[in-house]
């Protein structure tokens, strides 16, 4: 298991609607290759034993690329992989039962969608770092609560722990989001959906200093 933190940079997330389950391992390569920093496995419709098969297989593909996989919802599925962590939204299980089953060094991330108190709360509770948005229209969840960049302002002045942005974010309206305090570019379909991963993948990259 990696430490405990996330490098800036772009947060790719896997959706099984864009990706036929073969080419799966294919195309998070080519993210990686592209220059996504974090990878999470978000598989909302597949069986148990396919989702089991993929997130192992990517696990075993970041870990050759010293990328963190983290596993959407799912802390069984994290735990027994021994992925790098688990990212929760609102109906999900908590904070504590994650920490408790995956141990003190995994990444935990938590929705915190338009409120500045939740991930208030979530980072006294422990929390490895807090996502916010949807901060444009989105494809992946069209009815999610919109955010704006001032409480990204807030979350930096208050927080001191890794902050993502997500939700109908490009390569082109992705800045003023950085510039607002956002550390990590979440997209789905923004690299997933893009007939060329790879590039663009690296369309977000360039957004970050070289590192």
């Amino acid at each position: 298991m990696m430490q405990n933190a996330l490098n800036p940079g772009l947060y790719a997330i896997t959706d099984e609607q864009l990706t036929a389950p073969e080419q799966l391992a294919q195309c998070v390569g080519e993210a990686i290759a592209g220059g996504a920093t974090v990878i999470q496995y978000r598989n909302k419709q597949g069986t148990a034993a396919q989702r089991q098969q993929q997130a192992v297989a990517l696990l075993q593909l970041c870990r050759q690329q010293h990328i963190p996989l983290l596993v959407n919802d799912d802390i069984t599925l994290a735990a027994s992989i021994k992925a790098d962590g688990v990212h929760l939204g609102k109906t999900d299980a908590s904070l504590q039962q994650a920490r408790q089953q995956l141990g003190p060094h995994a990444i935990i991330g938590i929705s915190c969608y338009n409120s500045l108190e939740r991930a208030v709360s979530a980072a006294h509770a422990g929390a490895s770092y807090v996502a916010f948005g949807r901060f444009f229209s989105s494809r992946s969840k069209p009815d999610a609560q919109p955010a704006d960049a001032t409480l990204l302002l807030q979350a930096r002045r208050q927080l001191h722990l890794p902050i993502v942005a997500i939700g109908g974010i490009t390569p082109e309206n992705g800045q003023a989001l950085l510039d607002a305090g956002a550390d990590l570019l979440a997209a789905i379909h923004g690299v997933f959906g893009q007939p060329d991963i790879r590039a663009a993948a690296s369309a977000y990259a360039a957004l970050f200093p070289a590192r």
